[in-house]
């Protein structure tokens, strides 16, 4: 396995793998990103991961700095999938001096995580633009637990003919429902016990819609409801909305996503189901 910090090395590295998968981490990985890692061996010649804590995602009272990293644990969870190529650049290399450039991503952007979290998606947008220009993969791989993000880069692929294939992956889970995440780390013991309930509010709606409810303010109400009983939960949001647009629904008609955000403490925790598809994802 090659890891590669510059720009240069990791374009020339690429170039010599056809047919290559791209797996996009912010780093301290878990079962999640190694599902990613899976898929892409089974669908390309080979496969590149990233690691970079990119800056421009975060708000300045976000949690940059103490987002968890660990780069040797990563590196060897990365060589024990198979993977071929890493690019763990360093934020100067990513933003060099007079770097003065970003992409913004209208319509899909403005709700949900982009209402609460303002320039987030840019961040995502224009170092995703970024890392495809590099690696210059087949494929990219993301995870069905960001729905929204998945959304956005469809998009951006799509409005600007970035010849990238798309493939997003189910949410890894744990036990007892909650989705994988480097900020699980976060939680206190108690706080991870009451993070559990999200997946069962996300439950409740899926149980409900699979019982013939359509009514779309019905499944939202039943999620805070469901989330009511936890008073250590501040709900940020709850969502049923369009896969696509991410437009909230008031009559669900073919499927849905039913999204989640919420608060425990000083940690933020999102989550999604889809609903009403053959090939349901999770």
């Amino acid at each position: 396995m090659q890891v590669l910090n510059s720009i240069a090395e990791m374009r020339a590295a690429g170039a010599r793998l056809p047919d290559l998968g791209l797996v996009p981490t912010m780093g301290y990985l878990h079962e999640g990103h190694l599902s990613l890692v899976r898929r892409a061996k089974a669908e390309c010649a080979a496969v590149a991961a990233s690691i970079f804590v990119n800056p421009t995602q975060f708000a300045p009272n976000e949690d940059l700095a103490r987002y968890p990293r660990d780069l040797q644990r990563d590196l060897g969870l990365l060589e024990a999938a198979g993977v071929d190529l890493v690019f763990a650049p360093d934020a100067a290399e990513m933003y060099p001096p007079g770097f003065d450039s970003s992409i913004a991503v209208g319509g899909v952007t403005n709700v949900l995580e982009g209402a609460v979290r303002p320039g987030h998606f840019s961040g995502v947008a224009t170092v995703v633009a970024k890392l495809f220009n590099i690696v210059r993969p087949t494929r990219a791989y993301f995870g069905q637990k960001d729905a929204q993000q998945c959304a956005v880069i469809r998009k951006l692929v799509r409005d600007l003919d970035i010849p990238v294939e798309i493939v997003v992956v189910p949410t890894v889970r744990e036990a007892d429902g909650l989705a994988l995440s480097s900020r699980n780390s976060y939680l206190t013991p108690d706080q991870r016990a009451a993070a559990s309930t999200v997946y069962r509010a996300l439950g409740a709606a899926r149980a409900l819609f699979d019982g013939g409810e359509r009514n779309a303010g019905v499944l939202r109400e039943t999620m805070r409801s469901a989330m009511s009983a936890e008073p250590s939960i501040q709900i940020d949001y709850v969502s049923i909305s369009d896969p696509s647009s991410l437009r909230e629904l008031s009559v669900v008609e073919g499927s849905a996503l039913a999204l989640i955000a919420v608060r425990l403490g000083s940690t933020r925790l999102i989550d999604n189901v889809v609903l009403g598809e053959s090939n349901r994802l999770q």
